[in-house]
């Protein structure tokens, strides 16, 4: 018999809220969803009388009643705490200090439901219906705007003593370097979009100084508009120092993974986002690196993937969560 769940995924620029149904088989089937802006500037208590409004509206518009809904999974930056349901001061979602979420949607709604960070929540769609699923040892490591990673182990999520499992993106890899997660020289410095734009940020100042020009930037006035797309597109037209910066983003890659296979022993790692859409540009340096840094027995078990559910993985990350929920209150 199916059920129908919802999924609420909250970014620090836009929401959805999306409904879904979970077939005999297991599968997810996403059935309806609503998209709206974030608004932060207009704080917390706009937010959720928007998510309310939308999930009001999702439910009438499906001719369903909260009742009729098995379980609410919600996906949302961390730091957060997912036993308690409380998200904790999110960088991206300021003003969102110590929010009983869960229990503030249980008691509106009477569904049950759960939260997990992004990464998690990505983890759990790409090992259930993407990239990963069939193996019980897996990765998922988000490299988008930031770094963070899920934890699959022993078939179940890991996510540590207090949710913070899997902060792989603070991770020293060099002294100096860019700056990401507040650490320079970090795994999310040299692996994110923000990432990306700064390392191209420092190759720009330094052929301007030596009187050489760069396609992607024309004069120093623009040097802060330089991002990971437009590092791409160049990239992949044959652009010289674009191409120079992926490798070095797909070495210090290598490197972290390197870290992940020795330490975990994964069978699969999935990577998110920019190594999706750049897989041929950073794929080279970071296999090169792996060879020569792994355990060979580590590294023989392990593939190393991108993901696979596309522009569509916020949804069945947040659908994840519920069905997660599902399966922890049969327990």
């Amino acid at each position: 018999m199916s059920q129908s769940i919802l999924g609420i995924d909250i970014g620090g620029t836009k929401c959805a809220v999306i409904l879904g149904e979970v077939k005999e088989s297991g599968l997810v089937e996403l059935r309806r969803k609503k998209t709206f802006p974030t608004e932060t500037s207009k704080g917390f208590e706009h937010t959720i009388q928007n998510i309310y409004k939308n999930i009001d509206d999702v439910l009438s518009e499906s001719g369903l009643a909260p009742k009729d809904i098995a379980a609410c999974g919600v996906s949302c930056g961390g730091p957060l705490d997912s036993k308690k349901g409380i998200v904790m001061s999110p960088p991206n979602l300021p003003g969102w200090d110590n929010i009983p979420l869960v229990e503030l949607l249980e008691n509106r709604y009477g569904i049950k439901t759960g939260v997990q960070n992004d990464a998690n929540a990505c983890a759990l769609a790409e090992w259930k219906y993407g990239a990963a699923r069939g193996y019980n040892h897996a990765v998922f490591l988000t490299f988008g705007t930031g770094m963070g990673a899920g934890l699959i182990l022993d078939g179940r999520l890991y996510v540590g003593a207090n949710d913070m499992a899997g902060e792989v993106g603070h991770i020293r890899l060099e002294r100096f370097g860019p700056v990401g997660y507040g650490k320079a020289g970090s795994f999310e410095g040299f692996c994110s979009g923000g990432g990306l734009a700064q390392l191209a940020q420092t190759k720009t100042y330094e052929k301007f100084q030596m009187g050489e020009q760069v396609s992607f930037c024309k004069n120093l006035n623009e040097i802060h508009s330089i991002n990971a797309k437009m590092l791409a597109d160049v990239a992949f037209a044959g652009d010289e120092t674009a191409l120079e910066i992926f490798e070095i983003c797909g070495h210090y890659l290598g490197h972290a993974l390197s870290i992940l296979i020795d330490i975990l022993n994964p069978e699969m790692i999935v990577l998110g986002s920019i190594y999706a859409r750049a897989q041929q540009l950073i794929e080279p340096s970071m296999r090169k690196i792996i060879e020569t840094e792994t355990i060979p027995y580590s590294r023989n078990v392990c593939k190393i993937e991108p993901a696979e559910l596309g522009e569509n993985i916020g949804d069945y990350a947040a659908l994840s969560v519920a069905t997660y929920q599902l399966k922890k209150d049969a327990q």
